[in-house]
């Protein structure tokens, strides 16, 4: 099985265990929440735009909280089974879908308050730096600063260039990965001018 498919198990277990009312680190989400956009995004293709287009988005949120309404236990099944036979995401899901499923479970995890890393085996590793890096190219595009990215193996990434100076960002890739997403409960180093630093982590990152 692929990585996608193991994150996905992983993540519905963490979803079973802690319930569908514990909260997420979306926004004002809880667990049932995020079920609910995830089985949108993979089984309403209708809907599913309107996660990032503003225009369609007040449609997006009702077919989400019709979902959120069924019962847990059957919107955690169909998180499970991953996209259906007929949707286009299904051949696709090993190469889509590691990264959601990650940063989603991560989202459950660390919205309580004695969270911790979890150890990831190499191969792991280096799919989330992959992650870290591609979405730290749009996360800090707008940084007043060059933004550089070292994980411990010593491997580095200049995600974004200016002329403000340099921050560096050291951890491991989960919470390099984390932090490029928009997440703060993350632990890692921001090395560089201390305004530089403050200016990289109070700003709005993600997409």
């Amino acid at each position: 099985m692929s990585m996608a498919h193991d994150e996905r198990l992983a993540l519905v277990d963490t979803m079973t265990r802690v319930g569908p009312d514990a909260p997420t680190l979306c926004g004002g989400w809880t667990v049932r929440d995020l079920a609910a956009h995830l089985v949108l995004r993979e089984r309403r293709l209708d809907a599913a735009p309107g996660i990032a287009i503003a225009a369609i988005a007040p449609y997006t949120e009702r077919v989400q909280a019709s979902i959120a309404a069924r019962p847990f236990p059957d919107l955690l099944d169909q998180v499970r089974s991953g996209p259906p036979l007929w949707s286009p995401m299904r051949p696709l899901d090993a190469a889509l879908n590691f990264g959601e499923m990650f940063i989603h479970h991560e989202d459950v995890r660390r919205a309580g308050p004695a969270w911790e890393p979890r150890e990831l085996d190499r191969r792991r590793q280096d799919a989330v730096w992959a992650i870290a890096t591609r979405m730290g190219r749009m996360a800090y595009r707008n940084a007043p600063c060059t933004v550089v990215l070292v994980r411990p193996t010593g491997e580095r990434a200049v995600v974004h260039r200016s002329e403000g100076g340099e921050v560096v960002l050291r951890g491991e890739p989960a919470e390099l990965a984390m932090h490029a997403f928009g997440r703060d409960a993350v632990r890692l180093e921001a090395d560089g001018p201390a305004a530089a630093v403050d200016a990289v982590s109070a700003r709005r990152r993600s997409i």
